[in-house]
């Protein structure tokens, strides 16, 4: 990564952690930072925008719908330091994506390689639900990040706003226009005329998901051995 790129990136994630756009979500994100997890007392929790991380060199856009009470919004990274993360991880250290299956904090060592990991919304929203506001005060975040990964060349979207927020987004960047919006539909690949991106949507690796057996691990190591396929 050239100077002039890390700059524009050390400015970006600056003006993540410093937003203060949506007034629902400052209060309850700082709310949670201080009426802690029990498991987690002795933690100082980050209470703030998360901003994205990876390689910024990456093809490969991994896009979420918002950080854990307990997991991002305490340990500052994304899908750091709980379940979602548990479930993601392994599957993209099995694939060569993540130099270990683990994500505990922050400064543990994780190195991603071709990936780079960000959401649609960048504060902890109540009951896990952002309202279209919120994620759209959040999406000029967005759209730098990719603005910025110069060798993107496709998104894994995780989840159905995290998928609906990547066709808004190719559709208005590109121009796509659908004459039927594309249905969500667990590691599907699409991909446009008008654009260079390739989309695939997957299961959130949720409790809700992984622990009713919406999404297995069967299914999630098979979408990003896909991804090593397509790139």
């Amino acid at each position: 990564m050239n100077k002039n790129n890390q700059m524009n990136w050390e400015a970006l994630n600056r003006q993540v952690v410093q937003c203060r756009e949506c007034p629902r979500l400052v209060s309850w994100r700082e709310q949670v930072a201080l009426q802690k997890r029990k498991a987690y007392m002795d933690w100082n929790y980050w209470g703030k925008p998360v901003p994205g991380f990876g390689d910024v060199d990456a093809t490969i856009l991994v896009l979420g719908l918002a950080p854990g009470a307990h997991g991002s919004n305490r340990t500052g990274r994304m899908f750091t330091g709980d379940s979602s993360g548990d479930f993601l991880f392994p599957a993209l250290h099995k694939a060569g994506f993540a130099s270990q299956p683990d994500s505990r904090f922050k400064d543990d060592g994780l190195i991603l390689e071709n990936i780079f990991i960000t959401a649609v919304c960048r504060c902890v929203p109540p009951n896990n639900r952002p309202f279209k506001e919120e994620i759209m005060n959040c999406r000029i975040f967005l759209l730098e990040e990719m603005r910025l990964l110069d060798n993107l060349k496709g998104i894994i979207a995780l989840g159905h706003i995290a998928f609906d927020s990547a066709i808004e987004i190719l559709s208005g960047r590109h121009q796509i226009r659908f004459e039927k919006k594309p249905n969500f539909q667990h590691g599907k690949v699409y991909s446009f005329a008008e654009s260079p991106l390739w989309l695939m949507p997957s299961y959130h690796p949720s409790r809700q998901n992984t622990q009713t057996g919406r999404l297995t691990t069967e299914m999630f190591d098979k979408i990003w051995r896909e991804a090593r396929e397509i790139d």
